[in-house]
């Protein structure tokens, strides 16, 4: 997705990986008790299915994996650019109002790096992503925010802060210091 698109204008990749998702149906947030137990075992298994729709494209892209209740949310993302791998780690809490409230993905050691991106390394999905996210609860869970929200801010963002000289490649850190 450009970061001129839309919603509505999601690209058909994404939308045919989207569509492979299961939908969510627990409507229960990280206060619910047993209920929200329910709805973390489903964030599982949407998740689940993505790394495997990912493995079957030859696409795995990301590691994700939360504290015992289901409410912190840590890992890696990663984006091959011109045959180099650039990883950076990933975390995120859900909201209190999770899952009428989309969770707010973070890449911490890019905060400053791009104008599409807040505080805490926080990247900007407002105009994009929350209009579909707030049409879709409670069907929608985190393997959705990562496809139409990560998958495709990493696919924008990060050439651009190659090209920009704001993200360099590991390797060729290393060899210059």
């Amino acid at each position: 997705m450009s970061s001129t698109s839309s919603p509505r204008s999601i690209d058909a990749d994404t939308k045919a990986t989207v569509q492979k998702l299961p939908m969510l149906t627990v409507k229960a947030g990280p206060r619910d008790g047993e209920e929200w137990i329910k709805r973390v075992k489903e964030e599982y298994m949407a998740l689940i299915t993505y790394q495997k729709v990912n493995k079957e494209a030859g696409n795995e892209w990301f590691r994700i994996e939360s504290n015992p209740m289901g409410t912190r949310w840590t890992g890696k993302v990663w984006y091959v650019h011109e045959l180099l791998k650039y990883e950076f780690d990933l975390e995120f809490d859900l909201p209190v109002g999770y899952p009428a409230t989309a969770p707010e993905l973070a890449l911490p050691e890019l905060d400053g790096k791009t104008e599409k991106m807040y505080r805490g390394g926080k990247i900007c999905l407002d105009s994009h992503f929350r209009p579909l996210w707030a049409r879709n609860v409670p069907h929608f869970g985190i393997a959705h925010a990562m496809a139409l929200g990560m998958g495709p801010w990493l696919a924008v963002e990060i050439p651009s802060l190659i090209a920009n000289g704001r993200v360099k490649h590991e390797d060729f850190c290393a060899k210059s210091s």
